[in-house]
């Protein structure tokens, strides 16, 4: 058998990592950190925003992170009553009461949001769609669109260096730099 001194230690070893994970688990839910906020600025946080700024361009009614019918959807519109959601087994148990559900996919741009709604939407004229990706790109990272690859390198090191989130600049503008990068970089080639 083990020594008493060393099944005790062992023990209170133990209870203090516990107490220890337990008060990181809450304080990561009462506190999120900045990057825990902003890692959803892709995926469904993108497209949050942008069916936001769709329902918002065409004056529609809405509420966020809803309850309807016992599901929880991401956009409930209470004058047409409509439920919006990512969220497929939810969409079918709506689907089944007199509730409008709508399926939207993560990928789906915001903007063709109107066309899966039930009832007529205005024409929202969406400017991203009408911007040359090569042009926005070369535009980002504040050079001509004639430059060449080691112009591009260090237009992109120097911008990176304003907005990189170590360096206190936005996650969202570090990505943006970073694809525009990767654009300008593949058009210069």
């Amino acid at each position: 058998m083990l020594p008493e001194w060393l099944v005790l230690g062992l023990w209170l070893s133990a209870a203090v990592g516990v107490l220890i994970g337990a008060i990181f688990a809450v304080g990561a839910r009462l506190y999120p950190t900045p990057q825990s906020r902003t890692t959803q600025a892709s995926g469904e946080g993108r497209r949050r925003i942008e069916i936001r700024q769709y329902l918002t361009d065409i004056g529609e009614a809405f509420a966020e992170d809803h309850f309807v019918e016992g599901q929880h959807v991401a956009f409930y519109l209470p004058e047409r009553d409509v439920a919006i959601t990512f969220d497929a087994r939810a969409y079918f148990r709506i689907e089944q009461s007199p509730t409008s559900a709508v399926l939207v996919e993560h990928e789906m741009p915001g903007v063709h949001l109107g066309d899966r709604l039930p009832f007529e939407t205005p024409d929202v004229d969406d400017e991203r769609d009408r911007v040359d990706p090569t042009e926005a790109a070369f535009a980002i990272l504040g050079i001509s669109r004639g430059a060449t690859l080691p112009e591009i390198k260090r237009a992109y090191r120097r911008k990176v260096k304003e907005v990189h989130p170590d360096h206190g600049g936005d996650r969202e503008d570090f990505q943006q730099v970073r694809e525009a990068y990767t654009t300008a970089r593949k058009r210069a080639n």
